[in-house]
């Protein structure tokens, strides 16, 4: 299920630059950005996008505010109602949204890459479901508070990724060996999760289990920091290995050839995307399908043949703050678990890849 990579094309220094790239370098080198314009122009119109959702989703529910009225709300002028709604309930909600679908999709534009498969997203090799493990395991074994909680997320899906990888190694890291050994690796955690499930105090295993869906259902101010620092603290060493990430999706004997060091760049985007993933978890629990068609809708729009990080960002952010959407307004005054909508929408997403893959004789 590999897709077919144009060549990049190489510069008079000997780097290289994608086809249809404007590129800027200082410091000698050691800084380089690569400016697409259909990718600025996809990021730019998701980002457009994302703002009339943000402002829809602050302004829409059991109290009505008017659009006109929510930039002052947001600033703290207005209705004394208006500005608790927006400021006080809707806008953390929605900044968490944000933050978790950015962070989902560039960890599964990460893992796409590394295993150069559409399929290798976190939620389906199985580090998704090491996260959830751990963070049930705090639950119901340790009975841990929130902090207790994120920890015990982004432990799990540390360890995992580092049961995946040495268990994925031989002779360096194979797409396909990735995807297997995580696809095992998840039906294990998810019977260990149901063994937990089974020994637990009814209350506990059905909060557990309500976790376990994947909702952003009375998110606050503490779950937007936790995410946005976590993004901000772990974003940046992905990007910076991006170019080495687009150059491995030609094969390890073209990258290495060109400079990359493969090992080092998978250890570092497997911990660092893993640790990604688990932060998003543990803020929201395991919301499904995000991190599999973020960075696959992001190369279509963009068409690109390599990880678009940023692109897999602003599309997962925008897709999960509509599915926020959704999920708020569907069965109003009923408010679904944002999971639901998500699996809905990746399901089906997931069934149409697969086909476009057997169609083209790729699967």
């Amino acid at each position: 299920m590999n897709k077919t990579l144009t060549p990049p094309r190489p510069t008079r220094t000997g780097h290289v630059r994608p086809r249809g790239t404007l590129a800027w370098r200082a410091h000698g080198d050691r800084l380089s950005f690569l400016l697409r314009p259909r990718t600025l122009l996809v990021c730019l119109s998701l980002l457009l996008i994302g703002a009339l959702t943000l402002a829809v989703s602050v302004s829409v529910g059991d109290y009505e505010i008017p659009l006109s009225a929510v930039p002052s709300a947001l600033l703290g002028f207005g209705e004394r109602l208006d500005v608790f709604f927006v400021q006080g309930v809707r806008l953390p909600r929605a900044l968490t949204a944000i933050g978790v679908g950015a962070a989902l999709g560039v960890a599964g534009a990460v893992f796409q890459s590394l295993s150069r498969n559409a399929l290798g997203s976190p939620d389906i090799i199985g580090f998704t479901s090491g996260a959830a493990t751990g963070a049930v395991l705090a639950i119901l074994v340790l009975g841990a508070g929130r902090l207790a909680v994120s920890l015990g997320a982004i432990t799990g899906g540390l360890l995992t990724a580092a049961l995946v990888y040495l268990l994925a190694m031989k002779n360096g890291v194979q797409g396909y060996r990735l995807v297997l050994v995580g696809i095992g690796a998840s039906a294990m955690l998810a019977s260990v999760r149901d063994y937990l499930m089974t020994r637990a105090d009814l209350t506990d295993a059905m909060g557990a289990q309500i976790w376990m869906i994947g909702s952003l259902n009375g998110r606050g101010w503490a779950e937007v920091t936790a995410v946005w620092i976590a993004f901000a603290l772990l974003a940046p060493p992905l990007l910076a290995v991006g170019r080495r990430l687009r150059l491995m999706e030609l094969g390890d004997d073209t990258a290495q050839g060109l400079g990359v060091s493969i090992q080092s760049t998978q250890i570092i985007a497997l911990t660092t995307a893993s640790a990604l993933t688990g932060a998003a978890i543990a803020v929201a629990g395991p919301i499904g399908f995000v991190a599999l068609a973020a960075p696959q809708l992001a190369r279509r729009l963009t068409r690109t043949g390599g990880a678009t990080l940023v692109g897999s960002a602003c599309m997962g952010a925008t897709l999960l703050l509509l599915a926020d959407l959704v999920a708020l307004r569907a069965l109003a005054p009923t408010q679904l678990p944002v999971g639901v909508v998500t699996a809905v929408i990746g399901g089906g997403y997931l069934i149409w890849l697969l086909y476009t893959e057997w169609r083209d004789g790729r699967a």
